[in-house]
C-alpha cells in the first residue's frame, strides 16, 4: 500500500514497505525520482536505520555479543504503520518488536513524516530511545534523482553546487567499509561536475562537510536543492551509466577500515539517552530555475 500527498507544485507518493519516498513529480507530471529499474539498482530513497553503510562482516558488537545487522540496517526493508494521511502530508510508524531485537538490542520507535508545501518536500525522521540504557544509532537518507533531469538539458552538462567550498579530503567504500586513506576532494570551489568516471571505485563519502545544502541540475532547466541541517556526512553515488544519482545526507557511515570497537564507539553513531528523542530532516525542494 501507499500514499500520495500533492500540493499544486509537487506530487509524492510513499510506500508502507519502508515508509520509502517512491515517485516524487513536480506541477507538470515529470518524474524526478529514479524508477527503481533492477538492471542497475532497485531502490528509489530508502531510509538508512539504525545504521549507515555496513559494519564490519555485518555485525554489530554490544555489551561483549554480537549481533547480525545488514548494510543499511533493516527499516528499509521493514513494513511501517501508517498514522495519518492528509492531502499535503502523512506520517508512518516502526517500532521494535522481537524480531527487530534480535538484530539489534535496543527498544526503539521510528516516526517518519511527509509534508508539502509548495515546491518543498521536508522528510522527517524521529528516533525515541523506548529502552532503559543509552541507544547508539546512526540514520540517513538515500533519494535517487534522475540523471539527467527531465527538463531538457543533457547529461554531461548536470552538476552538484555545494552550499560552502568543500576542500576537505573525501573518502571511498573499500569492500562496503570506508577508506583509511583519504583522496583529494573532486569538488572545484563549490562545484561538483558529474560524470561516471567519478564512481567506478564506488560512492563519494564527505566525513568532514562544511555545507547542509546542496543545488543539482544544470545551467539550463530545472534544479533540485536538498537541504540536510545538522546532519554532519554526505554520500554521492550512482552506477556508472545508469540514470540516477544519489544525494544521501547522513548522520554516521560505514565502519572505517580500521575500527573494530563496540556499535556504541563506532564513529558517526549517535548516542540517544532513554526516553530521548532526536530528529533527522530532509528538504527537497524543486525550482524552474538551472544553476
Amino acid at each position: 500500500m501507499s500514499v500520495s500527498i500533492s500540493s499544486p507544485h509537487l506530487q509524492a507518493q510513499v510506500s508502507e514497505n519502508g515508509a520509502e519516498l517512491v515517485r516524487l513529480q513536480d506541477g507538470v507530471g515529470r518524474n524526478l525520482l529514479w524508477d527503481g529499474n533492477p538492471a542497475f539498482w532497485t531502490g528509489r530513497s530508502p531510509l538508512l536505520f539504525p545504521i549507515v553503510g555496513r559494519v564490519r562482516n555485518d555485525r554489530i558488537r554490544v555489551d561483549g555479543s554480537e549481533y547480525e545487522l545488514p548494510k543499511h540496517g533493516f527499516a528499509r526493508t521493514s513494513r511501517f504503520e501508517i498514522d495519518e494521511v492528509g492531502p499535503s502530508q502523512c506520517r508512518f510508524h516502526l517500532r521494535s518488536d522481537e524480531t527487530t531485537l534480535e538484530r539489534y538490542p535496543f527498544p526503539f520507535a521510528l516516526n517518519i513524516s511527509y509534508r508539502i508545501e509548495d515546491a518543498t518536500l521536508t522528510i522527517t525522521a524521529s528516533v525515541t530511545n523506548t529502552g532503559s540504557t543509552v541507544m547508539p544509532v546512526s540514520f540517513g537518507f538515500h533519494p535517487a534523482f534522475r540523471w539527467p533531469l527531465p527538463f531538457g538539458a543533457p547529461r554531461e552538462a548536470h552538476t552538484i553546487r555545494f552550499e560552502r567550498e568543500e576542500t576537505a579530503p573525501i573518502r571511498r567504500p573499500v569492500d562496503g567499509l570506508i577508506s583509511r586513506d583519504a583522496e583529494k576532494s573532486p569538488v572545484h570551489g563549490r562545484t561538483l561536475p558529474l560524470h561516471d568516471g567519478l564512481f567506478e571505485t564506488d560512492a563519494i563519502v564527505f566525513d568532514r562537510i562544511e555545507s547542509s545544502a546542496v543545488t543539482y541540475g544544470a545551467p539550463s532547466g530545472g534544479s533540485i536543492r536538498v537541504d540536510f541541517p545538522e546532519m554532519p556526512h554526505l554520500g554521492i553515488w550512482t552506477k556508472p551509466g545508469a540514470g540516477f544519482i544519489c544525494i544521501e545526507p547522513w548522520q554516521g557511515h560505514a565502519d572505517p577500515e580500521d575500527f573494530d570497537g563496540d556499535f556504541a564507539a563506532k564513529p558517526g553513531v549517535l548516542l540517544i539517552q532513554p526516553d530521548e528523542t532526536r530528529s533527522f530532516t530532509m528538504g527537497i525542494t524543486v525550482s524552474s530555475a538551472g544553476l
